[in-house]
Formats: structure tokens, sequence, C-alpha cells
């Protein structure tokens, strides 16, 4: 997504320096046809930096709608991420929701068994005693 290969790396103007690079642009006085050689060279030299002015003007233009462009993209991947995320997330929810539901019927299901194991341990222990109560009564020793 960023690219440190860009051949174009350049930082947008401030406000302050717009507004100045304007004021110097208006400015600047017509050239007039009987002005001297050396205004005429100025008008030359201020036409190229002018012309090199509007084409970095143009080329930080074009950086920054790449730069919206890089933002817009990444914000479309965050939303996919979320929602992707958060159907998973219900997903999940719901699966422990159900272990949840499955854990507590096992729990009483076990406590239930556990209870009826108890009470069947007490009652063979007291047909045991009983058992031997009728031995010895038949067998006394």
């Amino acid at each position: 997504m960023f690219c440190s290969d860009d051949p174009v790396h350049h930082q947008l103007l401030t406000y302050d320096e717009l507004e100045e690079l304007l004021s110097i642009l208006e400015s600047e006085s017509p050239v007039s046809p009987n002005n001297s050689c050396s205004e005429g060279s100025n008008r030359t030299l201020s036409s190229a930096e002018d012309d090199r002015k509007r084409r970095r003007m143009e080329s930080n233009r074009k950086s920054a709608a790449r730069s919206r462009y890089r933002k817009k993209q990444h914000l479309e991947e965050l939303t996919d991420e979320l929602n992707r995320l958060g159907v998973v997330n219900r997903e999940l929810k719901s699966r422990l929701e159900y272990a949840m539901t499955q854990f507590f019927t096992v729990q009483t299901e076990n406590e239930r068994l556990r209870s009826e194991c108890a009470s069947l341990s007490a009652r063979l222990s007291d047909l045991h005693w009983i058992l031997l109560a009728m031995q010895n009564h038949i067998n006394p020793r």
C-alpha cells in the first residue's frame, strides 16, 4: 500500500506559503515591450520559477489525491475487517452459549447421579447389615 520506492515525495505547502506565493505572483508587474534586456531575462527567470512552482503544486495535488485514495482504501479494509470480526464474534458467542447450556445440563445430571449413588450406597449398606443379621439369626455362633 505504501511504496517507499515512490519517486514523488513532496511536502504540501502550508497556508502561509501559499499566501506568500500568491502575493509574489500578484505583485509582479507585467513586462512592457520597451523594458530593458535585463528585465526580459528576469521575466524569463520568473516564468521558469512560476512553471516550477506550478509543476510542484500539481505534483503536490496528485500526491495528496494518492494519499486520500490510500486512506480511503485503508478505511474500507478496516471496515471489512470490522464486519468480518463482528460475524466471528457473534458465532463464537453463540457457540459459547451452547457450550454453557450443555455444561449446566451435564452438571445437573452429574449432581443427580451423585445423589442417586449416595442413596444407593446407603441402601446397599443397610441391606448388607440386614443380610448379616439374618445370617446370624439363622446360624448363631
